[in-house]
Order: C-alpha cells, then sequence, then structure tokens
C-alpha cells in the first residue's frame, strides 16, 4: 500500500513550503494538491495555482511523488495544459502524477462565464479532453479537432521525462468514465459514492472496485497494470480523526484490492478539520507499517 497527502493550496508558500518537505520526510509515497481556481466554500479565502505550487514544491523535495488531485477541463485547454505538464515534469525529474477528472460544477464550472455543463456532457468533455492531451504528450505536432477541443500543430518538444508521458491518475465512478480510465489511464482514483454514513460508502466504495474489475476484464486489460486510488476523506469521516481510525480505513482500502490511500493535512476548521498531532503520529509512529499492508 502506498500512502499519500494532500495539501490544500490554502497558505502563503512561506507557510506551505514545511509541509510539502516534510510528507517526504516522513516517508509518504505521494502529495497532492487540488487543481481549482476556487474550491467550496473556501473560494473567499486564501487560494493558490496548482500548477505553480507543484513546480514550488519540486524544487524542495527530491523523492516524492507530486500530483493534482485532479486537473479538469472545466478551465484547462489540452494543448496549453500539455505544456505546463511537460515543465512540472521536467522540473520535478520524472516524479508528477497527472490526476485528471471531468470537473464538477461549482466556481470553477462558473467563474469563466460559461454554461455550467449536465453530467453526460461534462464526461464526452471530459472524454475529449483526455484524448487529445494523450496525443499532445505522446507526439508532436498534433492537429486534433472535437466537439469541445481542438489543436493545430500542437507541440510537445522535448515531451516528458516519463515515456511515453507522465503516468495518467484518472477519476471516474461511471461506466462511461470507468471505460475511459481502462483506455488511458495508469491509475484510477475514487473518492466514493458519497452518502452520510461510513459503511453506506464502503459498501458503495466495494461496488465501486468490484465495477472496475469487470470494466478491465471487458476490455481484456490486466488488472495488474491500473493502480487503483481511493481518496478515504471523502467518506463521512475524516481519515485522520485519530490513528487507530486511520489504520483501520487503510486496512479497509487494501482488501478491496486498493493499491494507493490519499488523506488530508488537517486544518484548523471548515473541510478536513483535525489535530496535526495525529497526522505526527501516523506519519512517525504507523506510516512504515501501513505501507507493508
Amino acid at each position: 500500500m502506498r500512502i499519500g497527502i494532500v495539501i490544500l493550496p490554502d497558505q502563503r508558500w512561506s507557510d506551505s513550503r514545511r509541509r510539502w518537505r516534510q510528507a517526504e520526510e516522513w516517508g509518504f509515497d505521494h502529495a497532492w494538491t487540488y487543481d481549482h481556481l476556487g474550491w467550496r466554500d473556501l473560494v473567499d479565502g486564501p487560494w493558490f495555482d496548482s500548477v505553480t505550487t507543484l513546480t514550488a514544491a519540486a524544487t524542495v523535495t527530491s523523492r516524492i511523488r507530486l500530483g493534482t488531485l485532479v486537473a479538469s477541463p472545466n478551465f484547462r485547454h489540452p494543448a496549453a495544459f500539455a505544456r505546463q505538464v511537460t515543465a512540472l515534469d521536467d522540473v520535478s525529474d520524472g516524479r508528477l502524477l497527472l490526476g485528471l477528472g471531468a470537473g464538477g460544477i461549482g466556481f470553477d464550472a462558473a467563474v469563466l462565464g460559461g454554461e455550467t455543463l449536465p453530467p453526460r456532457q461534462r464526461v464526452d468533455r471530459y472524454a475529449e479532453f483526455t484524448e487529445l492531451l494523450d496525443l499532445i504528450l505522446r507526439e508532436d505536432g498534433t492537429t486534433w479537432r472535437g466537439d469541445w477541443f481542438a489543436a493545430v500543430d500542437a507541440r510537445n518538444n522535448p515531451g516528458c521525462v516519463q515515456t511515453p508521458r507522465v503516468p495518467f491518475v484518472m477519476a471516474a465512478n461511471g461506466p462511461r468514465s470507468m471505460r475511459l480510465v481502462v483506455r488511458f489511464g495508469q491509475g484510477w482514483v475514487t473518492t466514493g459514492p458519497g452518502g452520510d454514513d461510513l459503511e453506506s460508502w464502503w459498501d458503495g466504495v466495494a461496488e465501486l472496485s468490484a465495477r472496475m474489475d469487470k470494466t478491465l476484464a471487458a476490455a481484456g486489460r490486466d488488472p495488474g497494470t491500473l493502480d487503483r486510488y481511493l481518496s478515504l476523506d471523502s467518506a463521512p469521516a475524516f481519515s485522520l480523526r485519530s490513528a487507530q481510525f486511520f489504520a483501520d480505513q487503510v486496512g479497509r482500502a487494501a482488501a478491496l484490492g486498493f493499491t494507493d490511500v490519499v488523506t488530508h493535512w488537517p486544518r484548523a476548521s471548515s473541510w478536513y478539520a483535525g489535530d496535526e498531532s495525529v497526522l505526527v503520529d501516523v506519519a512517525t509512529r504507523l506510516l512504515p507499517e501501513l505501507r507493508r499492508t
């Protein structure tokens, strides 16, 4: 089991720097930040760009993998984003994990003045976004036109450090998105099914995992070629409410076949509110054992 942590981009770098360094020193396998222009009720507080934040994080770390959780077509175009991805992979010396998703409703979907799309159209756009981004990152001089995006002679030179491109860790819960993951993804990430009851949430996660098994089988893809990431804090209980609770949640994820879990750095209030001392306890006392789960 690999264990990752999300560090929200809601602090100035002078304060946030130590968290990225500490995550690596503790031995976390990957560290992520949210790729939003603003997020939920935190939109009125401090918020910083994900690519810039990850670039800064790459300069103060050397081992830990770094990623977006998750980038979406709500405000990104594959041709421009590919240049940022290539640069970030270069600065990090091949440590980038590119989390991708369909993009939800809310601030990101409205801030540019466009129409908020229904779920089916968001998946249509997600499919085009992923296909074109994949092409540009793999091939130099991509010309392509779809219903949502177009590119004319888009360049990728010198290409990614990781070959043939950076790994895509793709968000999916529904059948169409899962088929997209099987086609393009090196990793699958899920937030689970939602809900207010912890046991029901875990039942839903089990159903999603089984659905991915069937999707892989239908496509003839070896399940061992797809890493599986679970965002633990999408459950109706913060994973770091105690060290033992966190260990229990990691064990449940492992039993369902997940290869990776992700928690969040505790915040003082609101989303992911918790006691940072629990994180310290998990990281210094339990992390080596949990990684062997």
